[in-house]
C-alpha cells in the first residue's frame, strides 16, 4: 500500500502564492497517476489536478487552470501542486491522491492523504 502525507497548507491573502507537497511511503508512485483533490467548507470533494507517471500528461478543474500547476518527482517519491494567484475559493482541505482512475465522468483514488488546510483571506 501507499501512504500519503500533505504539507504546505497555511493562511495567506488573495493574490499569494503557495506551495503543496505531498510525500509518499510504501509502494513508488512512479507509475501511479497522482493528483490533488479539495473539499471546501460545505462542498462536496472536487477534482483539482492530475498527472500522469510519466509526467506527459497533466489535468485540471476549470476553476484552477492557469494558476496551478501540478508537478512530480519519481525519483524523491514526491507529488506537488503549485498554487498562484489564490483566492478565497481555494479555501478547502486540499488532499493527495494516488492511483487515480476516471470513470463515469468521476474521479477514484485508492489512496488517499490526509490534508491540509488552505486558507485564502480576502
Amino acid at each position: 500500500q501507499v501512504q500519503l502525507v500533505e504539507s504546505g497548507g497555511g493562511l495567506v491573502q488573495a493574490g499569494d502564492a503557495l506551495r503543496l507537497s505531498c510525500s509518499a511511503s510504501g509502494r513508488t508512485l512512479s507509475r501511479y497517476k497522482v493528483g490533488w483533490f479539495r473539499q471546501a467548507p460545505g462542498k462536496e470533494r472536487e477534482f483539482v489536478a492530475i498527472i500522469s507517471w510519466s509526467e506527459s500528461s497533466t489535468s485540471y478543474a476549470d476553476s484552477v487552470q492557469g494558476r496551478f500547476t501540478i508537478s512530480r518527482d519519481n525519483a524523491n517519491n514526491t507529488v506537488t501542486l503549485h498554487m498562484n494567484s489564490l483566492k478565497p475559493d481555494d479555501t478547502a482541505v486540499y488532499y493527495c491522491a494516488a492511483d487515480i482512475s476516471y470513470s463515469g465522468n468521476l474521479y477514484t483514488a485508492e489512496y488517499w492523504g490526509q490534508g491540509t488546510q488552505v486558507t485564502v483571506s480576502s
